[in-house]
C-alpha cells in the first residue's frame, strides 16, 4: 500500500470498521447484491441477444411488424424500456428493502459516534 493510501486509511473513523463487521451491514450488502447481480446479468443477456440477433439473424430482425417498423427497431426500443423498467424496479426495491436497513445503520453510526465523542471528553 502506498503511503498516501495508508494515510487515508488511517484517517477514516474506526466506527466504519465496526459497522462493516455487523450482521446488519452484511445483510444490506446481501440484499443489494441479491438484486443487482441478477438484474445486471439479465439486462446484459437481453442486450447481447439484441446484438447477436442483429449480426446473425438479419432476416428475422428485418421482418416488418407494422408498416416500416421491423423487429430490430422494436428490440432497440425495448432496450430503453428495459433500462427504465430496471431503474424503476431498483428504486422500489431500494426503498422497501435497502433504505430501512441503511437508515438503521446510519442511526447506529450516529449513536456510536456520539458515545465515542462522550468517552473522548471524559
Amino acid at each position: 500500500m502506498t503511503s498516501e493510501a495508508t494515510e487515508q486509511a488511517a484517517r477514516h473513523d474506526p466506527v466504519y470498521d465496526r459497522l462493516h463487521e455487523t450482521s446488519e451491514f452484511a445483510e444490506l450488502r446481501k440484499r443489494y447484491r441479491g438484486f443487482v447481480i441478477p438484474a445486471t446479468a439479465a439486462f446484459l443477456a437481453w442486450y447481447l441477444l439484441y446484438v447477436i440477433m442483429s449480426n446473425w439473424a438479419g432476416g428475422f430482425m428485418a421482418t416488418q411488424v407494422v408498416g416500416n417498423i421491423n423487429v430490430a427497431l422494436v428490440f432497440g426500443l425495448l432496450q430503453f424500456v428495459t433500462t427504465f423498467g430496471l431503474a424503476y424496479m431498483y428504486s422500489r426495491y431500494s426503498n422497501a428493502q435497502l433504505d430501512p436497513l441503511a437508515r438503521d445503520l446510519e442511526q447506529a453510526y450516529r449513536d456510536q459516534a456520539g458515545a465515542d465523542a462522550k468517552r473522548g471528553q471524559a
